[in-house]
């Protein structure tokens, strides 16, 4: 895996991104109730502050919880809930190890099956369905991993030429993009539970 993504919209973040298949699901863990970028810069920063170039699962797995949740609390912090998404974190790399031997990439290596893939992926720790969609949707528009049915099962995400998630993010434009179609999604969510109330 050696791609260019843009998806921390920081350079030295997006490379780690692009060439490590731990880092890029950390990255989707960290996606939620913060901004995309902030999210997906959170892998660099946790590897910088391990003093490495690369994130370990066997490592992360192994770390005292303790010291890691205050690794990630250091400022900047690396999520808004540092404590709870270092307990997260370390969750989706001890099932790694269990069920991967702590190599990431091998979830999607050689599963040529898009259902299958799907199922891997909403089997690990801190990725529902929605999130799984999400990122077989990055893995098959911008990493190449394209099993068989990949974006049927991926759903609205896996649709060409959209802008709905991190998937579609090449670029500054396409963030613009990506980011008014999730406050539109809001806006929509907002005013149906609006209309709900009795009342209303």
């Amino acid at each position: 895996m050696d791609v260019t993504l843009h998806l921390a919209q920081d350079p030295d973040a997006d490379r780690l991104l692009g060439r490590s298949p731990l880092a890029a699901l950390t990255g989707m863990l960290l996606d939620q109730q913060i901004p995309m970028e902030w999210a997906f810069k959170g892998p660099a920063t946790i590897a910088q502050r391990l003093g490495s170039d690369d994130l370990d699962a066997q490592e992360i797995a192994a770390y005292d919880p303790e010291a890691f949740a205050a690794l990630l609390s250091e400022k900047p912090a690396v999520h808004r809930y540092p404590g709870s998404m270092a307990g997260r974190i370390q969750q989706l790399c001890r099932y790694l190890v269990e069920h991967y031997d702590g190599d990431a990439e091998a979830v999607w290596r050689g599963v040529e099956d898009g259902r299958e893939l799907l199922k891997r992926l909403q089997e690990l720790p801190g990725f529902g369905k929605q999130k799984a969609q999400i990122f077989l949707a990055l893995l098959g528009k911008q990493l190449g991993v394209r099993p068989s049915g990949w974006r049927e099962v991926a759903g609205a995400y896996g649709e060409e030429e959209s802008f709905r998630s991190v998937a579609d993010i090449t670029g500054p434009e396409s963030l613009v993009k990506v980011r008014a179609h999730k406050q539109e999604m809001k806006a929509a969510a907002k005013a149906a539970k609006a209309a709900k109330k009795p009342g209303a």
